[in-house]
């Protein structure tokens, strides 16, 4: 068994606040996000528990579709609450520009869609954000109900070496 690195080897601890937008297209020539999974129940349902979508959303430094690109957001989406929408959400955020390229940032957790901001823990992390935890809070920038487009707006928090 090879030995165990030990975390002061990594250096000083840091934090790092990001701002971004990631664009959550369902519908239309560009999209992001598609359904993967239905239950029984879920046209029935009013949180339409049981359905679950994978997507490889765009990061953006601001909210319209014109934005410099930053990164994608890639994971999978799932509604689990059946009284209230709660989304089970897995995400990695995968940077692809500047001093974090290459870099990701793994986040876990529930969002309560409709009681904003929803927050999420930051639950690991590669490259820059190795060993990284922290928490991330997210908002409906804007949101197209027929269509289910929408704009979701994330403060990151993370601690890393």
């Amino acid at each position: 068994m090879a030995p165990k690195t030990p975390l002061w080897a990594y250096g000083k601890e840091k934090v790092t606040r990001l701002h971004f937008y990631v664009d959550d297209t369902l519908s239309g020539k560009n999209i992001s996000a598609v359904e993967v999974a239905r239950a029984s129940i879920t046209d029935t349902s009013p949180t339409l528990f049981g359905a679950v979508l994978i997507f490889y959303d765009p990061l953006t430094e601001g909210p319209e579709g014109t934005s410099r690109l930053v990164g994608r957001a890639q994971g999978l989406y799932g509604s689990a609450g059946q009284q209230e929408l709660g989304l089970l959400v897995a995400v990695n955020f995968v940077f692809k520009t500047g001093k974090f390229n290459v870099s990701s940032l793994t986040i876990l957790g529930r969002n309560a869609a409709l009681n904003p901001p929803a927050e999420m823990p930051i639950v690991g992390g590669t490259g820059v954000f190795r060993l990284a935890r922290g928490f991330v809070t997210a908002k409906r920038h804007f949101l197209n109900v027929t269509s289910g487009n929408g704009v979701l707006e994330y403060n990151v928090f993370a601690i890393h070496y």
